[in-house]
């Protein structure tokens, strides 16, 4: 075996050093060097080799409009929420990051795509290094999944799992999990920072050289980070998170990154004994327990990527029964609740320095649209005033910190999908109104500040 060398690595940046130090000379951040073992350059052929052989590699430059174009195919999984995500469906030697946390459902959704691609007579190959042969079997039979038709390899080494490939040839293949695959090339441990950069990066040349789309799926860690280097996303084309919560059935799907569609976009689940059913109406499902004529509920048209989706913002004010105030905010970001409550207490006269609030958006969904902004504080004041916002009413803007209401991106598709589900009445941002659009039975109010909204909701 070649000689191996320390090197610590940041886990934030992939900067190497030959000595730790406290604060990587690379990204600044402090205490993000890790201990690893790697070979020299020189005793490392199977990489040099692989370098030769990338398909992104070349010889000479080339001018950009000398490049032959061709046209862009995709395999279609033929579930709707998955192919959205996807941006159409996967792409040949395209490669898939998926995460999420422990149990939420990452290898019941891979294998489902493993038995749809199966069930078309397209070669699967299925590499496990966390479950036995036994573990896969009982999950396929669940799923309903004709296991007979997915070929199953229970390994840890890469170089197994390279000549594998090569002898399969397979049409689509799943790494579970990219943590567990570790080269001999390098003494490291698997899911070491050399180990994981190593692997990703030899499996990305091996599907983008064979035309084979891959899916890597990846443990989080208790940030919800994929655990790892950040440089593992950037090696990859497509990442996704599988998010969700133990108290919900329901699944969301998010795409942070996407060379091949666009990023943002989302696909909601159902979990069932069976596996993940795709949810065509998400909008009816965050909002089947809705309370009508409620005080502290607002109802907010959101965009998660190209998709509408209409959820329900909850508030509780109450008096503080201790000296801090608490301010609890679930699926918003509590620096935007700070600065909102401070809006109005400040431009509408709204006291809340001795209040405990609370804001909830229901399902467990998770929102960073400033477009939120209006729902939020009108839910706030609904429930201080214990005054509740006119029934079938939805609000969308964004609040400035003199009170003003701004305009925000695509407000059709917003006002589209609450007229569908039977909404009378929205507020929006009078920068925002255009008088030749009309909604079905929809009102729309263009409003300039919180003050002029209040006086259309309450």
């Amino acid at each position: 075996m070649a000689k191996a060398k320390t090197v610590w690595t940041c886990a934030e940046c992939g900067y190497q050093a030959p000595k730790w130090s406290g604060r990587c000379s690379g990204c600044g951040e402090w205490n993000t060097m890790e201990e690893g073992l790697k070979e020299s350059a020189a005793a490392s052929p199977g990489s040099a080799s692989r370098a030769a052989a990338s398909p992104l590699r070349l010889d000479e430059p080339v001018q950009i409009g000398d490049v032959d174009h061709i046209p862009e195919q995709r395999i279609r999984v033929n579930i709707s929420e998955l192919d959205r995500v996807l941006g159409g469906g996967f792409v040949p030697g395209g490669v898939v990051l998926l995460g999420g946390d422990p149990g939420i459902g990452k290898s019941t959704l891979s294998l489902q795509v493993a038995g749809i691609f199966a069930s078309r007579e397209l070669k699967v190959l299925y590499v496990s290094g966390e479950e036995s042969l036994g573990q896969l079997k009982m999950r396929a039979q669940r799923l309903g999944i004709d296991a007979k038709k997915v070929w199953v390899f229970l390994e840890t080494s890469l170089e197994r799992v390279e000549q594998t490939i090569k002898t399969k040839k397979p049409d689509i293949m799943i790494i579970d999990s990219i943590q567990t695959l570790a080269t001999d090339r390098l003494t490291s441990s698997p899911g070491s920072v050399a180990q994981l950069r190593e692997v990703t990066s030899a499996l990305t040349q091996i599907a983008k050289g064979s035309d084979i789309p891959t899916v890597l799926i990846g443990h989080v860690t208790k940030d919800g980070a994929i655990a790892g280097p950040k440089v593992l996303e950037h090696m990859v084309d497509t990442v996704l998170y599988l998010e969700g919560d133990e108290r919900y059935d329901h699944r969301i799907l998010r795409s942070v990154k996407n060379r091949f569609g666009a990023t943002n976009e989302v696909g909601v689940f159902h979990m069932t004994s069976s596996g993940l059913d795709e949810v065509e109406n998400p909008s009816a499902l965050f909002l089947a327990e809705r309370t009508a004529n409620t005080a502290g509920t607002a109802i907010f048209p959101s965009m998660e990527g190209s998709r509408p989706i209409l959820v329900e913002v909850q508030a509780l004010v109450s008096k503080a029964n201790f000296g801090t105030p608490q301010r609890n905010a679930n699926g918003v970001d509590s620096r935007r609740l700070s600065m909102l409550l401070a809006v109005l207490e400040k431009r509408l006269g709204n006291v809340m320095g001795m209040n405990d609030v609370f804001v909830n958006l229901v399902g467990g969904l998770k929102i960073r649209d400033p477009a939120a902004d209006l729902a939020i504080i009108a839910a706030v004041a609904s429930s201080s005033r214990d005054d509740a916002i006119i029934d079938g009413t939805v609000l969308v803007g964004e609040v400035g910190l003199t009170g003003e209401v701004r305009s925000v991106a695509r407000i059709e598709q917003r006002l589209q999908e609450a007229a569908a589900l039977g909404f009378t009445s929205a507020v929006i941002p009078a920068g925002n109104i255009k008088n030749d659009r009309s909604y079905k039975e929809l009102k729309v109010h263009g409003v300039k500040s919180v003050r002029e909204t209040f006086q259309h909701i309450f």
